[in-house]
Order: C-alpha cells, then structure tokens, then sequence
C-alpha cells in the first residue's frame, strides 16, 4: 500500500460515508458496459446515489459445465465476460483477470466479506494504474514489469517507516517503501501475503498474488464490505487519507456506473 498510515478508519474518514456509500455497495455490479475509457477519479460523476441496484456476480468459467476449477484466480472468470468488460471499462485484461478471480475466490472462501472486483480494480488504479505507471506493462504470467518500487517512507510528506525487512522485498536498507502493483509495504505484506497463480509461492510483483493479498487484507481490515461503514474501514486501513477515499470511491463508482450501463 502507498506510503500513507495502515491505520483502521478514523473519525474524519466516516463523515464521508454517504459519499462512499454506492461504491460500497455496488462491487458486484458487473452487466455489460459500454464505455472504452478508464475511470479517471478526478473528473466526471463520483456522487453515490442513494438507490443501490440489484447485484449482478462475475460469471465463472466453466459455469454450466464440468470443467474442473483451476488453481490461479486468472483462470476463473469466464473469459467472454472478461474480455468485454476489459474492452469496456479499459482496464487491461490481464488485470481485470486478476480482480474478478479474487473476488470468485473469496466469494467462495470468505462469503461473509462480500467484496467486489471493481474495488480492487479501484485500488489497482490509484495505487498504480493497474501496473501501467511509468511504462509498465502486465505479462502473460502476471509479472509487472519493470518492478513497481514507491519512494522511500522517510516523513517527507508520507509516514516515516524505518525499514523492517533488511531490504528484502523493497531494496532499501534504511526506509520502507510500498511495492508492487497494489503497492504493499514489506510488514503488510510478509502479513498476508497470498499465492494467487497458483505457483506454490506468492510474488508481490505479480498481479495475482498482489491482488488476491488485497483482498484478504481489506476483508481481514473490514468485515463485510457491502456494508457502507465496513467498505470505508478497508479502505481506509489502505490509506486512511480522506482524498484517497474519495479517488478509490470515484473509480469503484464509476466502475460500477458502467457496469449498470450508467456511464
């Protein structure tokens, strides 16, 4: 996670509830889209509406057949709903893969949590435009590359955090940066670190594991997300910052508005 505190939400955070309430609400929001462009948080309709519509899941792969459930969460949505939400929303493929098979993943391991895809989606934008800040590019195989390594934590305008890892996952000896494309500080990550491909190891740099560790950590931070209050708490144990509320708000809406066909 960007270089923010990783506290629980705080009181300036909830008074921006009603704003956040339809992004929350609306994570499973997922009929066919329209658009092309990328939802840009800083322009166009971020105002939640107070009437949420009736949820909508991502459809699996192999619904309907036998085909036996594969091990990485990129293989779990049905490719057809993939690529026409991708060519919808903008969202590259590779990542949108990763989004909604963390959400079918935890659908089934975590029901209770009830997040939704375009908030992790929301999140990847904010955090690095889904990989893509300074050039970079999504692999086949989920590796970003070149490596996505944020400025050091050093109280220049971010928290201060000495290093905590030796270096290990960030290269800095002295301070901790956030890495990867959901940017994870080396704490939060060695925490909940999860192996999404399927490999047999979780890669901080690859969209998978980067994506599903998101997701177990904001249900781990919040409880059930469809709730306003709960969506709120993780994303503010992301960054408890009230303008990144409102940025990762105005994507998951707007995600969500095209997904009803709003946008």
């Amino acid at each position: 996670m960007s270089g923010s505190t990783r506290t629980r939400v705080v009181g300036a955070v909830l008074a921006i509830a009603g704003v956040l309430a339809a992004a929350a609400l609306a994570g499973w929001l997922v009929v066919g889209l329209s658009s092309g462009q990328r939802p840009d948080a800083t322009s166009g309709d971020s105002t939640a509406t107070a009437a949420t519509p009736a949820p909508t899941p991502v459809p699996a792969a192999g619904d309907g057949g036998s085909e036996a459930a594969p091990t990485g969460i990129s293989s779990l949505p049905d490719a057809a709903w993939a690529a026409r939400t991708a060519t919808a929303t903008g969202v590259p493929l590779r990542a949108l893969l990763a989004y909604a098979g963390a959400e079918l993943r935890l659908r089934a391991e975590q029901p209770s949590c009830g997040l939704g895809w375009n908030t992790l989606a929301a999140i990847g934008w904010v955090e690095s435009e889904h990989g893509s800040i300074h050039g970079g590019t999504i692999g086949p195989d989920g590796l970003v590359s070149p490596a996505i390594v944020g400025i050091p934590l050093d109280g220049a305008g971010v928290e201060a955090i000495a290093d905590t890892d030796g270096g290990l996952l960030d290269g800095d000896t002295v301070w901790d940066r956030a890495v990867g494309p959901m940017q994870f500080i080396p704490g939060t990550w060695e925490q909940f670190a999860a192996d999404g491909d399927g490999d047999g190891r979780a890669d901080v740099h690859r969209i998978d594991d980067a994506v599903l560790t998101a997701a177990h950590y904001l249900c781990a931070s919040g409880g059930d997300l469809r709730d306003p209050a709960d969506w709120i708490t993780a994303v503010s144990s992301y960054n408890s910052s009230i303008d990144y509320n409102h940025r990762v708000a105005a994507a998951a809406d707007s995600y969500a508005a095209r997904a009803e066909g709003r946008g």
